[in-house]
Order: structure tokens, then sequence, then C-alpha cells
């Protein structure tokens, strides 16, 4: 993995060396290993590209980047993966001077134009340039496995990986975005297009934004999935079908002239990863042994699946290291990991993350991860709730509203124990108690409620807002079919969740964590081959009453052990409620002040009242109090900066 970063100028003015120097420094921690830039600059169009490489196919210096061809005609930037270079590299006439998928990719573009990223089965985001024509493009992975951030400003495009190197040395215009707030304090992450400023935007999964002589064109997508089979294939077939697309791809994605491992937390999708690697290491001798990493809570029992995460790895005999993890080691990367953020990000989850990425780098550079198969086969629970909230629709109307609502009305909740977990959770199934199940599903996903959103936000923003989220959820699974519209509720919710909050939440959290450290994760269920044909179907085949991800479960039940392949979800949980109600309380309240939340134009009011309520358990606002305090800790970071 790497970072890029660069600026296109249409009017052809001096590309500062200085300012593209700034933003490798300001990428380091991506790529380590090596960095550079490259400067062209002609009469009405310039352009400088900035990379920082982590060496990991073709580490010598032959592969350094931007690269050129040797002409010095067109130059790349690169970040990511080409799993099938090889293939592509046949198919080019070459010829070729490292044996890097960087030089691949470059001739690709030069070869098929910016249509070649649509044979690439990779994860990616890249610049082209073509100096002698005065166009190029930038593109981005179709699940947004890897992130771009651009801008065009003043006559410049402006992009990089990281919108905080943007933001230190390109000297852009640093409004927040109200819009990008409210869906920010409504979810816990800005979806895209969306960053927290106005005018700058993430360049959504899936998509090409091409650039000539005059300047920068909308973004185009060239991802599209593939109409389901009519009629669909039988569950005995999608389920071998399955396996067989899922080995392939982790197979493929074995490629890595450094050492290579993966993350394995006991649960069904990183076993699923796990054993397809064991079985692809058995191919080349029984030396081949896989590496795998976990990490867990040493004295907290309730938050801890290493033991789970070893019985795989004693049961794939796989060289398995365990990291333990103290309460105190969460709180003392809390500030480090906020200190980091690019724009505000909530997902506690990160923190755990970052440090499994940290131990895991001292052992290897590149991971494969599990992520992305809630979203592919519904495992979430909020994918269960429909069926919930169904079976409860079945108790008599005078039970449902006379008794039970009023009692759990009363009645305190939190995350601290299973009882009033319980409550919390029926809490926020009855918060979805609505008609559409888009309603439904977005009221499980946001952090607050209509009522909580108009204290905060004021009536008319919240409303904004909660259309806005509405309107891109409902938009989000048709796009990504060329004519095909899916027409089952809950098909359209998991396609966008893809869509939306894998790349936003999920796969930026992973991306965070492990480029802090210089750790390059992979996620082999996110190959365009395994989308296409899990998002192609039945829902059936995936959800079944109280069952989540049925097809994978049975399509790996000879090779996983009976009680991974049947454990409940349960994540990688922080106790942020405690935290917030104990360790973090002097944090909260010296950062989540009156003025910073007026200078945001957030009522202050509610905040005070409603951290009362959690610190007493009459409610649990874990969510919203630390999407608040990380918002207000990026603030005082923003200031500082300006």
């Amino acid at each position: 993995m790497c970072g890029i970063a660069g600026v296109i100028d249409f009017h052809g003015r001096p590309i500062d060396q200085e300012t593209l120097g700034r933003l490798c420094a300001a990428l380091d921690h991506r790529g380590p290993d090596d960095s550079g830039i490259w400067v062209h600059e002609s009469e009405g169009f310039s352009a400088g590209l900035a990379h920082t490489r982590l060496a990991v196919i073709d580490p010598s210096p032959s592969a350094h980047q931007p690269m050129t061809d040797p002409q010095g005609r067109w130059a790349i930037a690169y970040n990511g993966e080409l799993y099938n270079y090889p293939r592509l590299r046949e198919q080019l006439p070459g010829p070729f001077r490292t044996s890097c998928d960087t030089e691949v990719a470059l001739n690709a573009c030069i070869a098929w134009g910016p249509a070649a990223v649509e044979r690439f089965d990779a994860m990616w985001a890249m610049a082209v340039v073509d100096t002698q024509e005065r166009t190029g493009h930038l593109s981005r992975d179709p699940f947004g496995i890897k992130p771009l951030y651009y801008a065009y400003h003043d006559g410049r495009l402006l992009f990089a990986s990281e919108l905080r190197a943007m933001r230190s040395s390109l000297h852009l215009p640093t409004t927040i975005d109200p819009n990008a707030l409210a869906c920010y304090l409504n979810t816990g992450y800005i979806p895209h297009p969306y960053t927290i400023y106005e005018g700058v935007h993430k360049l959504p999964p899936g998509h090409r934004l091409r650039f000539d002589g005059s300047g920068p064109t909308e973004p185009e997508r060239f991802f599209h999935l593939r109409p389901p089979a009519a009629p669909p294939p039988t569950y005995t077939y999608a389920c071998s079908e399955l396996r067989q697309r899922i080995q392939t791809a982790v197979t493929s994605q074995r490629i890595s002239d450094v050492p290579l491992g993966a993350f394995l937390s006991g649960g069904l999708d990183s076993s699923v990863v796990v054993a397809c690697l064991a079985q692809a290491a058995r191919a080349n001798g029984p030396a081949h042994r896989v590496k795998t990493f976990s990490i867990g809570y040493r004295d907290h029992a309730a938050y801890d699946e290493t033991r789970y995460a070893e019985q795989v790895a004693r049961h794939f005999n796989t060289e398995h290291h365990t990291f333990h993890l103290t309460f105190d080691d969460i709180l003392a990367t809390l500030e480090p990991m906020l200190n980091h953020l690019s724009e505000p990000f909530a997902d506690s989850s990160l923190l755990p993350t970052s440090l499994v990425s940290q131990h895991t780098r001292q052992h290897v550079t590149v991971a494969l991860s599990g992520d992305g198969g809630d979203e592919l086969f519904g495992g979430y629970w909020r994918y269960l709730g429909h069926h919930y909230l169904q079976q409860y629709h079945r108790w008599p109307a005078c039970i449902r509203k006379g008794l039970i609502e009023p009692l759990l009305r009363r009645m305190p909740s939190a995350k601290s124990t299973r009882w009033l977990n319980r409550v919390r959770q029926a809490h926020k199934l009855l918060r979805g108690d609505l008609s559409d199940p888009l309603d439904r599903h977005l009221a499980w996903a946001r952090h607050m409620d209509d009522r909580l959103a108009a204290e905060l936000l004021g009536p008319h923003q919240a409303r904004k807002t909660a259309d806005n989220l509405k309107h891109m959820y409902k938009r989000a699974p048709g796009s990504w079919y060329d004519t095909y519209q899916p027409s089952n509720g809950l098909q359209r919710i998991l396609l966008a969740d893809l869509a939306i909050g894998l790349p936003g939440d999920m796969l930026h959290k992973v991306d965070t964590a492990s480029m802090c450290h210089s750790l390059e994760v992979r996620v082999p269920l996110l190959t365009a081959d395994v989308v296409h044909f899990v998002a192609g179907l039945p829902i059936d085949y995936k959800i079944t009453g109280t069952t989540g991800k049925r097809i994978l479960r049975d399509a790996f039940a000879d090779v996983i052990p009976e009680n991974i392949l049947n454990r409940s979800k349960m994540g990688f949980e922080v106790p942020m409620g405690e935290f917030l109600r104990h360790e973090l309380r002097d944090m909260f309240n010296d950062v989540v002040t009156t003025q910073t939340l007026r200078e945001l134009g957030l009522n202050p009011k509610p905040v005070a009242r409603w951290y009362d309520q959690h610190t007493r358990r009459q409610h649990d606002h874990a969510d919203l109090l630390w999407a608040l305090l990380v918002l207000c800790q990026w603030h005082h970071n923003h200031k500082q900066i300006l």
C-alpha cells in the first residue's frame, strides 16, 4: 500500500515541488519504504504527482513511483494491489522494465485508456497523466477499499489519499459543510461524496474522474453489477460456486514479495478466509503455515473472542499470535488516533483495530481480513430486526402498547451487562417500528432519533439530513446496475449498505487504522467475482428468519468448526458507554464545551442533559456522546492547524 497525491493545474502555473515534498511527508506512514515526486510543466497545463511507497510486490528500486513510461509521456501514482497483473501483463505489448503491478497498471492505461480499470481485479486509488494529450484520470476501486479525496479549486485539481495531507499542504478552503456534519452525527461517519469540508469530495467507489486541458469532468461510474441469473441457481449449486469463488479470491490475494498473514477474530468471515488460506498454503507443502493474528481483552471475557480465534488457529494449524490488551491500552491509544483523523469518525472499534494492526505489523507487511461479509451475506442484527419486529407485532396491541412499551421506557439500558444490553436492543428495535423497511433500517443505523436530531441540529437541518440519508439509500441499489432494479426491500438494503455504509465506515476504519501503522490489509470477500455472484442470489439464500449468512455457513460447513459456524456475532466491541461514565468523564467535559458546540453550529443545551441521562443509566447515549467527543476533539485540532 502507498500514499498518493497530486496537483493538476489547468492554467499551466508552475508546480511547487516543496508542496509535493510536504505531501510525501504527510503521507509517510502509508508508505515508509520510499517516496518520490514527478513534475511536468507546459504552457496551459502543469501536473505534479507525489507518492510514498509500502513495497509489497517487486520491492526493488526499479518499481519506484511516480512511474513513467520510457518516453516520459505518461505518469502514474498508484496506491493498491492489482491481483490479476500477471494475466494482464500477458495481454500487453510491453516491454516491461520491472516485475511490479504498477507498471502493468500504467501500460494497461496506455493501451486501453481509462477503460483499463474495468479489467482490474484489484483494490486501488490512482492518478494517470498523459502529458502529450493533456488528459488523464483519477479512479477508485469498485467497493471503496482504498480512499481518494479531491477538490477543484482555483483552476487546479487537487487530490490525495488522505484529507489531512490535502488540508495541511495544499491550502484548501476549510469551511465545514453543515450537511456533512449532520450526516456524521447521525451515522458516525461521513458518506461519499461528502467530506467535512465544503468543496472537497471523496471520489465514490467504482468511479473515475477524467480531465483534459480545460479541467475535470464529473465523476462517472465504471463498475456495474451483473443482473441476477434467471432463474437463480439451486441452493446446492450456489453453495459450491460460492466456495470456489472465495477460494479463488483468497488464493489470488496471497501474491506478495513480503511476509503475509491474516486477521483472525474467531468469527465466521475471518475463519472462512483463514480456511481458504490454509488450503492454498497446503498446496505449497507443510512448511508453509499461515500466520494469523487476533487481539482480545485479558481481563474482560465479555469483550474477548480470542478463545474462538485460537480454536480456529489450532484447527487449521496456523502460526497464531494473540495480543492481549487491557482497557488501559485502549484508552492510551485514544488521543493519538483521534489526533490522526482527517475528519470526524466515530466508530470506536477503530481503537482496537489500530492496536491489532500495530502488533500485526511487527510480524508481516500484508494481512487478509474478512471485511465485507456482513454486508454481503446479511450478518448485522439490523437485517434480522425486520423479522423480530414482525414477530413482535403478532402480540396483542394491548400488551405491546399498554404493558411492554411503557415498561421499557422506564427501564435503564446500557451495554455493560447482558440484561441492560437486551433492554438497549429492545429500545432500538422499537425505534424502528415503522412501515417502510428502509425507514426501519435507517432508524436502527442512526445514532439519534428525529427528536434528538431536532434538538441538536435544529428542526430544519434534522429533516433535511433525514431526507438526504433516505435519498442516498433509495438511490444506491439501482446505481449498481445498468438496467436491472432489485425489487426485494431487504435485498435493496444490503446493496445500499454495500454502497454507502461499507466504504464510509468499515473500510474507512480499516484503512485508517492499518495504514497508520504501515500495514496493508486485503479483503478477498470484496473481489468483483464474489460480489457479482452473491449480490444476485435470492435474499433467502442469505437471510432466513433469525439466521444471517446462511449460504456462507453452509458453503463452508464441512471445514469450519461447528461452534464457530453457529456463533452469534460479537463484533470488535469497546465499552465506550462505561468509559464515558468513568475514565473519559474529565476529557468529555474539557472537550465538549458550550463554546465548541456553538462554533460547530450545534445546540449545546441538550448535550449536558444527555450526558447526565447516560451517566445515570436512564438512557444509553454512548454512540452519540462519543461522536460529539470525537467531533469536538477534531475541531480543536482543526483550529490548531489553521
